[in-house]
């Protein structure tokens, strides 16, 4: 190999050259130590490549010079991007029925369809942000008279009458006491904490519950069954706890034991209890429905209970510690004030609105600053 003083400058040059490309540097470096009489091995060693790439440099070097170090010589063009036309078909079939008995179109089918590949057929889908797999439900209310309900729940809940107590009754029932067949292992780094998949069922119980939507408290109470027997009962327990001279205001949904003939002739015998039922198909319109998610999310989703005593201690503790706040509706109610309903309950709406939104966080102090 025949490297002139030229060429050596040249080269050394790219080697000094602290803004070089790196892949210039190392194919210079091959190219130096090629011409101070190192073998293959030796330069091997220096430069860290590989014998190929050793001698396809030197060989560059020896048809094109220092030029050929420098300009990496030209590849085939990748894959042409698919046609407009592909494109439009994938977005066709993703947006049609599905092929057969299928319910809807997964991506290997898309691709059998169209002739593509499967990644090609992601990206398109991701480009046009369509999701075939994906589904959202919903559920219409067709209570004739969901306005109305509508606006005399939520007006309980941000403008409550005077000298009153606002309550969201309702039941979580068949809460099961299940235990695990065999311990799990607590977690730890790199290993997330296990449970048995199956498990051994002790039996059920239902929570009768009541939250205060003023202060976030809850009067909870376990029974064995949920009848208008065990419903009477609990609104007795209510009754001896909430103290005398208040007004009840009970938020219930459209549950038969709600609207027994006992639970009616009960009411009349205490006149100071008013029922307001949420909308047919609005049960997340109750507030307490919020503490049952909690309750299944934090104490009984991962619980192992040996009994049926024990699931009923364990809830009884969660009610007992639940730490009362001052806005348990703060979300729902901003999220209602900005579109409230029309017609009916439109004075006490109004009233409601614009004391929440003077106060600003729907806190106990709005209340009272009224």
């Amino acid at each position: 190999m025949n490297v002139t003083r030229t060429d050596r400058q040249r080269l050394e040059a790219i080697v000094s050259d602290r803004s070089a490309p790196q892949k210039h540097v190392w194919r210079a470096n091959i190219i130096l130590a090629t011409a101070d009489g190192c073998g293959t091995a030796e330069i091997m060693r220096r430069s860290g490549k590989s014998k190929p790439v050793v001698w396809r440099w030197q060989a560059r070097f020896m048809t094109e010079g220092v030029d050929g170090l420098t300009r990496d010589k030209t590849r085939k063009p990748g894959k042409q991007p698919l046609a407009p036309g592909t494109v439009q078909r994938v977005i066709d079939l993703a947006l049609g029925p599905p092929p057969g008995d299928a319910t809807y179109w997964t991506g290997r089918m898309l691709a059998k369809a169209a002739g593509v590949s499967l990644r090609s057929v992601q990206r398109i889908l991701e480009a046009h942000q369509l999701a075939p797999h994906r589904i959202r439900t919903f559920k219409l209310s067709t209570d004739p008279k969901f306005a109305e309900k509508f606006t005399d729940v939520v007006g309980l809940y941000v403008n409550p009458p005077a000298h009153a107590v606002v309550l969201s009754v309702d039941e979580k029932s068949q809460i099961q006491a299940l235990d695990r067949t065999q311990p799990g292992l607590p977690m730890k780094p790199g290993r997330a904490g296990t449970m048995t998949h199956d498990y051994k069922r002790h039996g059920t119980t239902t929570l009768f519950a009541a939250l205060n939507v003023l202060d976030g408290t809850v009067i909870g109470r376990n029974m064995q069954r949920h009848r208008h027997q065990e419903f009477i009962r609990f609104l007795n327990t209510i009754e001896a706890q909430v103290p005398v001279g208040k007004v009840i205001h009970a938020v219930v949904d459209n549950y038969a034991t709600h609207k027994h003939p006992k639970v009616r002739q009960w009411l009349a015998r205490h006149p100071r209890w008013t029922f307001h039922f949420t909308p047919t198909s609005a049960s997340w319109l109750n507030a307490v429905e919020g503490f049952f998610a909690k309750l299944t999310r934090q104490r009984l989703k991962r619980g192992v209970f040996q009994s049926v005593v024990d699931l009923q201690l364990a809830i009884n503790r969660f009610v007992a510690d639940t730490v009362p706040i001052l806005n348990p509706l703060s979300g729902l109610l901003t999220q209602n004030a900005s579109s409230p309903p029309s017609n009916a309950g439109s004075k006490r709406w109004s009233q409601s609105t614009s004391a929440f939104l003077k106060c600003g966080d729907g806190s106990k102090s709005c209340v009272r600053c009224r």
